[in-house]
C-alpha cells in the first residue's frame, strides 16, 4: 500500500516536471502573434511617412512597439534608432531591423505590420474628367473601376476611351491605356485595370 502510495506520487511528480519542461519549448515554438488590426497591404507595399507600423520581435515584448514613420521616412525603436523605413517593404525593413539587433540580440526574429497606411505611396490619384478628382488610400486588389466610382464617375466632357493610368516602376514612369467608356458603358472587363500604390489615373476632356 505504502509502495503504491510512494509509486504513485513519484509519477506525478515526474509528470509536473515534463510539463514545466515542455511549456516553455511549446510558447518558444508558436509563431507571433498578428496586431488585432493589419491594414490591407500587399507584400509589395512600399512603406511611407505618415504610416502606423507595428514592429515585433518575437520573444521581445519589450523591444516590440508601435511607432508612426516620420517626415523623414525614418522609424526609431528600442535599439534601433532612425531607421529609414520609406521606400521599402515590411520584410525588407523587418530584416534591416534584425541587422541591428543582432548585436544585442541572439537570433532576433522581427515582423513589421502596417497598421494604418496613410503615406503618398499608398495612395491612388483620379484626376482629369471626373465628379470629384482626389487621392485616394490604396487596397488590395483595387481597379481602375473602383477608383473612378470613388470619384464620382466621369463628367460630360471626359474621354474616357484615351484615358491612361501612369506609373512609376524602377524611377521610371510608364502608360497603361485604357478605355472607360469600354468598361463603364459596354461591361469590357479587360479594360478595368489592376492599381498599385502610387497610380495615377489621368482622364483627359474630349475635343469638340
Amino acid at each position: 500500500m505504502i509502495r503504491s502510495l510512494t509509486q504513485a506520487v513519484y509519477t506525478l511528480c515526474a509528470t509536473l516536471t515534463l510539463v514545466a519542461v515542455c511549456l516553455p519549448v511549446a510558447r518558444a515554438a508558436s509563431p507571433p502573434p498578428p496586431p488585432a488590426a493589419v491594414a490591407a497591404v500587399g507584400p509589395d507595399y512600399l512603406i511611407g511617412p505618415g504610416d502606423k507600423l507595428q514592429i515585433y520581435v518575437w520573444q521581445n515584448a519589450d523591444l516590440t512597439v508601435t511607432v508612426p514613420v516620420r517626415q523623414d521616412g525614418k522609424v526609431s525603436t528600442p535599439l534601433v534608432e532612425d531607421m529609414l523605413a520609406a521606400g521599402k517593404t515590411p520584410s525588407v525593413l523587418a530584416r534591416d531591423i534584425e541587422a541591428v539587433l543582432a548585436e544585442y540580440v541572439r537570433s532576433p526574429k522581427v515582423n513589421v505590420f502596417v497598421l494604418e497606411a496613410v503615406s503618398a505611396f499608398s495612395q491612388v490619384k483620379v484626376t482629369g474628367q471626373v465628379k470629384t478628382p482626389q487621392a485616394m488610400p490604396f487596397h488590395e486588389g483595387m481597379t481602375v473601376l473602383d477608383a473612378v466610382l470613388a470619384a464620382g464617375g466621369l463628367t460630360d466632357f471626359a474621354a474616357g476611351n484615351r484615358a491612361r493610368v501612369v506609373r512609376t516602376v524602377d524611377g521610371k514612369q510608364q502608360e497603361i491605356k485604357i478605355h472607360l467608356d469600354k468598361l463603364l458603358n459596354s461591361g469590357d472587363m479587360s479594360q478595368n485595370v489592376a492599381l498599385r500604390p502610387g497610380d495615377v489615373i489621368l482622364i483627359p476632356e474630349s475635343r469638340f
